[in-house]
């Protein structure tokens, strides 16, 4: 896939147009030049099998970390845990240099475990017993407070234990509708500032905020510029406590948003196999310049603050995949296969859509097929085409790109979740 798209111009989110067959002949010709990989993976490991490729990661983390450095010096990188959840992904990007953003408490032992020496802990709905776990390991740790009730807590259990921890403030990007769950409305950050002077144990020095499912820059621009205006009426000396501003993630692939071929984003019981949907993305180096520019022109032209973001899905989207057996074929175009959509934990592939590719029998043409899992369900679809030559008992079948919020949504329903293999340069760990 080419690593750069043009930033989108429509101020509502795009239309999908049908996807290139060119680009997805390439994209799968990637694939199969790996195949003897993925076959030894399987062949040694069995299937289901989730496969996890750490030099992926660790390209995606320079990649990233070299764009937003080049626009902007000094920023702070934190992998969001939630995107994908297994330890020696976290591992991985920490040794990689960067911090981790958890959500609760249980990714942050998880992420005290895995050695991480700079947590940010965000996220709604934090109980005592895990704002007392923050504190407890404040050395490694701050806390993103998300309302003013979070804030007088973290202050009584920091108080109780003559502690002080240091803390930023989540600002919410839209207060109407469900996304004003998370933070505080942006005209309160005033008197934010003032509750928190309140508690000795509670160090503010910086804001959060977070947009989702960003294709282009704009969404994380916008609100950078809403929130300079906000800085702009809070007097000097609050400004220059500010020492970060973390812009959050939700950073969209370069490959764009794949989906199946009605389009609509809603479930179809058999679109043509033959013909995709896609919404373009932004590069991360375009997201880099767009960001960078609105940051130091309106925020720090105003509060000393440095740039820390929270990426996820940018860096995990591709460096995980499945494998899957056929293990029925039922009719030339109904197979079903060992493993089950528990594996990603929703009915994905309904609406999203990624190649279904069988290594056993290779062919850069896609045929028509529903591609369904072993669950008691007809939800369980992981596809409504193949792309190979046939389709027969045995035949090992891969579903690319299943990174980023799949293996933390896995579930225990019906059949075992499959086993996980760590890929070292191509070497089956």
């Amino acid at each position: 896939m080419p690593d750069t798209q043009p930033i989108l111009t429509a101020r509502d989110e795009p239309a999908a147009v049908a996807m290139d067959r060119q680009r997805m002949r390439a994209f799968v010709s990637g694939l199969l030049d790996r195949r003897d990989v993925f076959l030894r993976a399987a062949g040694r490991h069995g299937s289901p099998l989730y496969v996890i490729e750490p030099d992926v990661l660790r390209r995606r983390a320079r990649r990233f970390t070299e764009a937003f450095s080049r626009e902007s010096g000094e920023v702070d990188l934190y992998y969001a845990v939630k995107s994908n959840n297994h330890p020696e992904i976290a591992r991985t990007l920490v040794e990689a240099g960067l911090g981790l953003d958890v959500s609760s408490g249980l990714e942050l032992q998880m992420a005290l475990e895995c050695g991480a020496t700079e947590i940010v802990f965000s996220g709604p709905g934090k109980t005592d017993a895990e704002l007392a776990l923050a504190v407890e390991h404040r050395d490694r740790t701050t806390v993103l407070i998300d309302s003013f009730g979070e804030l007088e807590r973290l202050g009584r259990i920091a108080e109780a234990r003559s502690a002080r921890i240091r803390a930023g403030v989540r600002l919410t990007t839209n207060p109407n509708g469900l996304w004003r769950k998370f933070g505080i409305p942006l005209e309160a950050l005033g008197d934010f500032f003032d509750a928190a002077d309140a508690w000795s144990g509670i160090e503010l020095r910086g804001l959060q905020f977070h947009t989702s499912w960003n294709l282009d820059p704009r969404p994380q621009v916008d609100f950078i510029v809403r929130l300079g205006e906000a800085l702009e009426r809070l007097p000097a000396g609050r400004r220059a406590a500010i020492e970060f501003i973390d812009i959050g993630g939700g950073f969209w692939v370069e490959q764009g948003e794949w989906l199946q071929s009605d389009g609509s984003g809603e479930p179809c019981d058999s679109p043509a196999a033959d013909r995709h949907y896609w919404r373009p993305a932004a590069a991360i180096e375009q997201f880099a310049e767009r960001i960078a520019q609105a940051f130091g022109r309106h925020l720090q032209s105003r509060a000393p603050c440095r740039l820390c973001a929270e990426p996820g899905r940018w860096l995990c989207h591709a460096a995980a995949h499945l494998l899957l057996t056929v293990v029925d074929v039922k009719a030339r175009d109904l197979v079903i296969t060992d493993g089950g959509t528990n594996a990603v934990g929703w009915e994905r592939f309904e609406t999203d859509y990624f190649p279904v590719i069988n290594l056993s029998s290779p062919e850069l043409t896609e045929r028509p097929c529903h591609i369904l899992g072993s669950l008691c369900t007809p939800h369980d679809v992981w596809g409504y085409g193949y792309w190979g030559r046939s389709m027969k008992r045995g035949d090992l079948l891969l579903v690319p790109t299943q990174g980023a919020y799949t293996y933390s949504l896995r579930q225990e329903f019906i059949k075992p979740l499959p086993a996980v293999v760590m890929l070292q340069d191509d070497i089956v760990a």
